[in-house]
């Protein structure tokens, strides 16, 4: 009997800036592999996930977003750092309502106080021609 991971519920902002989109770098040490993801974090409980999206990018970047639809649900079941993983994603598209956050190469932040990420603008493109990895790979059904 394997033992029962738990399902996460996140809420990711899909921000897009012409042919680039923000994202944050992350690094799996057993794949030795470098991902991208959009920007966003977990559900808590009685809360909504638009209202997550939110609170999640005023902790990590200080952002606040606009212009927020819902455009769809993605469920991942992946490996990471050798541990299975399994999320409901919540994805948003959104805008920056502070328009600093266009001219940045990029921004380190802090999830908790022993991880810091960096989040970057990325030329879709890259991820297109499979010289950067974003995940989860049903993301690409919204760009």
């Amino acid at each position: 009997m394997s033992k029962l991971g738990k399902i996460r519920v996140l809420a990711l902002g899909l921000i897009r800036d012409g042919g680039r989109i923000f994202v944050s770098e992350g690094y799996d040490s057993l794949k030795n592999e470098t991902y991208y993801r959009a920007l966003g974090g977990g559900v808590d409980f009685g809360e909504t996930s638009q209202a997550a999206l939110k609170r999640e990018f005023q902790e990590e970047i200080q952002a606040d977003l606009t212009n927020i639809h819902y455009v769809g649900c993605i469920e991942s079941i992946f490996t990471f750092n050798g541990k299975q993983g399994h999320e409901i994603i919540q994805v948003y598209q959104c805008d920056f309502v502070d328009s600093k956050f266009y001219q940045l190469e990029s921004l380190i932040f802090s999830e908790s106080k022993h991880h810091q990420h960096k989040a970057l603008w990325v030329d879709i493109s890259h991820f297109k021609a499979g010289k950067l990895k974003l995940v989860p790979q049903e993301f690409f059904g919204y760009l």
